[in-house]
């Protein structure tokens, strides 16, 4: 029996010792593995920034949008007061009186939203999910366990 035979059976060796070209494969494998993860992520963060910027773009149209709108609204809600004053003065109410009264009428409607405003604010603590996160007191604790 030759002795290079009873080198090649010992355990503990990689069945690649006679080629030498299969060890620098799997390298080569794993660099370009390396590579097509890198490309991946680049492309997720780029498609990412892209809509990022989309997304921004967006929303300065929709707040100009919004500025605009609310100037419109309220052009037209001073037209309506004036046209109400008006209305009040032809039947006969002072014109001082009716201007009084359409401001006294605004503010009144002004108060109404800022109750509706306060009332709505308090969802945006997220109670329910902060009550969720609170650790368990210790009588509840009990009470499930028996």
């Amino acid at each position: 029996m030759k002795t290079d035979a009873v080198e090649d059976e010992t355990p503990g060796q990689t069945a690649t010792r006679g080629d030498p070209m299969s060890g620098s494969g799997v390298l080569e494998d794993a660099q370009s593995l390396w590579h097509e993860l890198r490309g991946l992520t680049h492309d997720r963060f780029r498609l990412a920034a892209l809509e990022t910027q989309r997304a921004g773009k967006s929303l300065v149209a929709m707040i100009v949008a919004g500025v605009m709108v609310a100037g419109l609204l309220s052009s037209a809600w001073l037209g309506l007061m004036a046209a109400a004053v008006l209305e009040l003065v032809k039947n006969g109410i002072v014109t001082s009186s009716a201007i009084l009264f359409a401001v006294a009428f605004n503010l009144l409607f002004a108060m109404i939203l800022f109750g509706i405003i306060r009332r709505k604010s308090r969802y945006l603590r997220f109670p329910a999910t902060l009550r969720s996160l609170q650790p368990m007191p210790p009588e509840h604790r009990n009470a499930e366990k028996s």
